[in-house]
């Protein structure tokens, strides 16, 4: 017996230096053993975080007659799709029709989306992307991996306590998307202010009494780093991806791993960056690029140093 290969369209960035977008999720994802199939939605020299790039930008009619080339030829069977980040709301509602005419084919297929809209209060794509994330793109996704302010953003209500978070998170759930993982928020951690909070929760097959999905609700501690990383929001949503895959019915240990990735892989490129940069001086771009390659074996076989807390609400 074959063991049935897991394909993934994956439609992000790509640079040809360091790792973002479709370098961040492609590598890591064919170490775990899926199939990538990837889609350039930009392609940079490098990322932008640098002082210069150059490059060139996908339209949503080369998406199309990409897709289109596949389609002919009767290739286009997919598990997965994932996206990340555009700028452009034509290419966003092409991706959508991608992912419903995939959706048609095979039932079971799952949308993985990182929602890129902003941060930290400010947005950083053109504002007319929002009602298409909010109206076209999570309806149709199924896993969505938005930070706090996106969360906000997507759903009009402001999160100041746990309980919002929990509150935000259903209202997402009630959008579309069965599994949704808040990456970063401002909420107090338990731990300190040298870490920050991250929230889950998955609705699943299984049915409540009253005929509802069950929920399961998780929150995680992560420690901060004084670094700015380009690339592991990508990263990010690529292990989710993976690891939700193994374990389709326990976002804890989903999220325990994920986050655990993250983690190895953090640490690791942090202390190549200052090693380095050398004793008080701020490590560069080019020098906090992720040590991807170098972090195989923690991505194959993540050592869990993130522990999740279920909540029970």
């Amino acid at each position: 017996m074959h063991e049935m290969e897991c394909r993934v369209l994956s439609i992000q960035s790509h640079v040809v230096r360091g790792y973002v977008g479709n370098k961040s999720a492609s590598f890591p994802l064919q170490v775990l053993g899926f199939e990538v199939d990837s889609i350039n939605s930009v392609q940079f020299s490098n990322h932008t975080g640098y002082s210069h790039w150059k490059g060139q930008v996908l339209t949503a009619d080369e998406l199309h007659v990409l897709y289109e080339g596949i389609k002919l030829n009767n290739v286009h069977h997919y598990d997965y799709v994932l996206t990340g980040y555009t700028r452009d709301t034509s290419f966003l509602e092409m991706v959508v029709d991608i992912v419903q005419e995939l959706k048609r084919a095979n039932p079971n297929l799952v949308y993985v989306c990182d929602p890129v809209l902003g941060d930290h209060g400010s947005m950083y794509v053109p504002e007319n992307l929002h009602p298409v994330y909010k109206n076209k793109v999570v309806p149709v996704a199924d896993i969505i991996t938005p930070n706090q302010f996106e969360a906000e953003l997507l759903t009009g209500k402001n999160i100041s306590t746990e309980k919002d978070a929990v509150e935000v998170m259903d209202l997402l759930h009630k959008m579309g998307p069965d599994t949704v993982v808040i990456t970063s928020s401002d909420l107090p951690s338990r731990l300190g202010d040298r870490f920050l909070v991250s929230l889950g929760s998955q609705r699943t097959c299984k049915l409540m009494p009253d005929g509802t999905k069950s929920t399961q609700r998780v929150r995680m501690e992560i420690p901060k780093v004084d670094a700015v990383f380009v690339g592991t929001g990508d990263l990010f949503a690529a292990m989710l991806l993976a690891w939700t895959h193994h374990y389709p019915n326990d976002l804890k240990t989903a999220c325990e791993k994920t986050f655990s990735v993250m983690h190895h892989v953090i640490k690791r490129t942090i202390s190549y960056a200052h090693e380095l940069a050398g004793p008080g001086r701020k490590p560069s771009p080019p020098q906090l690029e992720l040590r991807m390659v170098q972090s195989k074996a923690d991505i194959e076989d993540p050592a869990i140093v993130m522990e999740a807390t279920v909540l029970s609400l």
